[in-house]
């Protein structure tokens, strides 16, 4: 099944219209972008969802009031490990062993040498690394919300550590990356909901070489 028709249907929805997106619906997009690749698998992120319109309120003031963080119906936090932390990645290998039923140690190998590729980079490359990661879920979800016909919007324009703050992210040993509105699209005020999608041309984008 082609996704190109979702990705043709799909555009960054400037104007919502407060309308509720199903729980199932929204269940899917997460499950999305929880099935995303990451770099070995370490999936250095994780989802906030938030529905409490106070909150939404709050965060709209740290992101230039910008209508569609009030106006959706759920909003999606990615925020990234703020660095690799060895306890992070022996709970994931821990896991990745019991979910296949493996004999514990098996990865040990292959998880030693990710360990140390990954904590002898600098503190900011680490988050650097972790939040690409981020943006493999972000896609699958715009994807998987496009082909639901659930309009989405991604939104890198907030205070990133006042959001931070007021989500106690710090604590969690996290750091916000993108933000997701999703909901449905006020076509009437949404001044780009009919105007054509414009991409560059497969020319412009795609060097094959044989």
């Amino acid at each position: 099944m082609s996704i190109i028709p979702a990705l043709q249907w799909r555009y960054a929805t400037k104007k919502m219209n407060g309308e509720k997106v199903s729980q199932d619906k929204v269940n899917s997009i997460l499950e999305a972008a929880r099935l995303a690749p990451t770099s070995s698998g370490l999936q250095p992120f994780e989802m906030i969802v938030i529905t409490n319109q106070a909150l939404k309120e709050k965060i709209k003031a740290l992101a230039f009031n910008q209508t569609q963080l009030t106006d959706c119906s759920h909003l999606v936090i990615f925020a990234a490990w703020n660095y690799y932390d060895i306890n992070r990645i022996n709970y994931y290998f821990d896991y990745y062993e019991k979910e296949r039923d493996l004999p514990k140690g098996f990865s040990d190998n292959y998880k030693n040498n990710v360990t140390k590729q990954l904590t002898s980079m600098s503190l900011e490359h680490q988050f650097e690394h972790a939040s690409r990661q981020v943006y493999i879920a972000l896609g699958m979800a715009l994807t998987e919300a496009g082909a639901l016909e659930v309009d989405s919007i991604p939104m890198e324009g907030f205070i990133n550590h006042e959001v931070d703050k007021l989500l106690n992210l710090e604590e969690k040993g996290l750091k916000s990356v993108v933000i997701l509105p999703i909901g449905y699209r006020d076509a009437e005020n949404d001044w780009q909901a009919e105007l054509k999608k414009v991409r560059k041309t497969t020319t412009d984008m795609i060097t094959c070489i044989d």
